[in-house]
């Protein structure tokens, strides 16, 4: 038997160092692991030791005869993307990390944000030797996009926040929390106090359909849906109506996948998760009971991975609609394309369930205007064409009823105050992670929002790269006081800092709601109850 990757991978390729016999593809070095939709198992060579089960901090692997009933597929993914990829091992063992000579001053970086590219530059940093990380986050909880994007049906994705709570216990680094840059703390105060400035800072902002009545009441980023059903504070107070019979979800990744199993899933299966306790009070009296996704490609373009598509077939009650015309004649090369393609073809072969919700997928569809009078009531769209290098809108027109719609069609960075900016991009301007000597940037702030959680594991070690070899070459300033003067300057500026300890018993106090209640965690959507629980009140 041997062990195999599922849908929970999360690209950390933590498990390919760790294999003897170098059967997980593709690594990080291989010109496919940047487009890769998740990692895969030989199993014709897995000598079946265990180490990638003990390497992958999500969850992701199992043994072949411990799969459960909704992972029984993934045997045959892994071996087919070996079909299509024979295995060429390489068992040379892997150069040794670089290391920061002992004879020099600590290198003291601040990190501005604390989600998966920020912690993945702290662990690599803290790695080389004698550094001194400094994190902040204007919010009083740490992790990011673990925290606040991970759907809560996904809780496992969430463990990658446990290995680096398990790599940050020592005081080599130090979380700031609730402390804002450019409100509390300004770009020259870190680097008057640090050797260099990494700025993770992700990509908040979401991007807009461009068409009339967008801006009508129901019309919703997918990116604030997603933020209010995981608890976040700035959008806790938001509302969604769900009163109607139909949301549509315009974009067709998986974040517009996430939004539809939310809408669908139904409280019973929701309530086990640690969705926000406002989200789930809601969708208990949602009437939605369709969920059209929208898609202005087809099938074979679609952004949403194998696996998530995958996991639409194992929600209760739920029925995956698809329109046979969308696939005939379609034919798909590659491995991930393929199964997408045979999933596809087996949701349009299934009777339906009478009496269950449906995600249906509108292959083909554009968008073209939002009507109502007041608020959303109809959405209209155009049959789309798929031509040589885009796609062409034709006169046929669909008008759909529906209360809520979500426009799910990518993330976009924010300008960072004092840093230069690409508009059209929505980053900032970089080489390999340097924007200048001493200010770096990692993850969807440097390349753009795509890849997955652990898509930032090799985006910041490149950015580390950068940033040792100009502090190795002294293009560094020195810092103007020592850590603790920098630490009394941070308390002055902000007394309501949270620090590690606090994070530490917010933490627990969310755990220990959980628990009473059956869930991993009961989240705290307040800025101010969480500030008064990381004090003890």
């Amino acid at each position: 038997m041997a062990y195999v990757i599922t849908q929970r991978c999360c690209n950390d390729a933590s498990c390919v160092s760790e294999c003897p016999v170098d059967c997980i593809r593709p690594r990080p070095d291989d010109p496919e692991f940047a487009t890769a939709e998740m990692l895969y198992i030989d199993p014709d060579t897995c000598i079946d030791c265990g180490a990638c089960f003990e390497a992958c901090p999500v969850g992701a692997v199992y043994a072949e005869e411990d799969l459960p009933p909704a992972l029984a597929r993934y045997p045959e993914i892994n071996a087919g993307y070996f079909q299509r990829h024979p295995l060429e091992a390489d068992v040379t063992a892997p150069a040794p990390q670089r290391r920061l000579p002992r004879d020099r001053e600590p290198l003291r970086v601040a990190i501005v944000g604390t989600g998966p590219a920020a912690c993945y530059a702290a662990e690599h940093l803290l790695g080389t030797g004698r550094v001194e990380v400094e994190m902040f986050d204007r919010l009083p909880t740490p992790w990011g996009l673990v925290r606040y994007g991970v759907a809560p049906d996904h809780s496992e994705t969430r463990g990658v926040a446990d290995m680096f709570t398990a790599a940050f216990k020592r005081d080599a680094l130090r979380m700031h929390l609730n402390t804002e840059i450019g409100t509390h703390l300004t770009h020259d105060d870190l680097l008057a106090n640090c050797h260099a400035v990494l700025y993770a800072v992700g990509a908040s902002a979401d991007r807009r359909l461009g068409i009339p009545g967008e801006e009508l009441p129901g019309s919703h980023a997918g990116t604030d849906f997603v933020a209010w059903y995981n608890g976040h504070p700035d959008h806790a107070g938001h509302t969604f109506d769900l009163s109607g019979g139909r949301a549509v979800v315009v974009g067709n990744g998986n974040v517009a996948l996430d939004i539809a199993r939310v809408l669908t899933a139904g409280p019973e299966y929701l309530a086990r998760t640690d969705i926000a306790d406002h989200a789930l009070a809601a969708l208990r009296h949602s009437g939605i009971r369709e969920v059209t996704v929208l898609a202005r490609r087809g099938p074979l373009d679609a952004a949403y991975t194998a696996a998530e598509f995958l996991a639409l077939r194992h929600l209760p009650g739920v029925d995956v609609v698809i329109d046979p015309a969308d696939l005939a004649g379609l034919t798909a090369d590659g491995h991930a394309p393929a199964w997408k393609l045979r999933l596809a073809r087996e949701y349009a072969e299934q009777p339906r369930t009478d009496g269950n919700r449906r995600i249906r997928f509108a292959f083909h569809s554009a968008p073209i205007e939002l009507g109502g009078t007041g608020r959303v009531e109809t959405l209209t769209t155009a049959r789309t064409e798929q031509l040589d290098g885009g796609t062409r809108v034709t006169d046929q027109r669909e008008t759909f009823d529906t209360a809520l719609v979500l426009r799910a069609i990518g993330y976009r960075g924010r300008p960072v105050h004092g840093l230069p900016f690409d508009e059209a991009a929505g980053i900032v301007p970089n080489d390999g992670g340097r924007v200048a000597p001493g200010v770096y940037v990692s993850g969807w702030i440097k390349r753009g929002p795509r890849g997955v959680i652990g898509s930032n594991r090799a985006d910041a070690a490149e950015t580390v790269r950068a940033l040792l070899d100009d502090f190795t070459a002294g293009s560094l300033s020195t810092p103007t006081a020592d850590r603790e003067t920098f630490a009394e300057l941070i308390r002055e500026r902000n007394p309501d800092v949270v620090d590690r300890a606090g994070w530490q018993i917010l933490d627990q106090a969310e755990r220990t709601r959980g628990a009473a209640a059956g869930r991993p965690r009961v989240k705290i959507a307040s800025v101010a109850e969480l500030l008064a629980t990381a004090r003890g009140r």
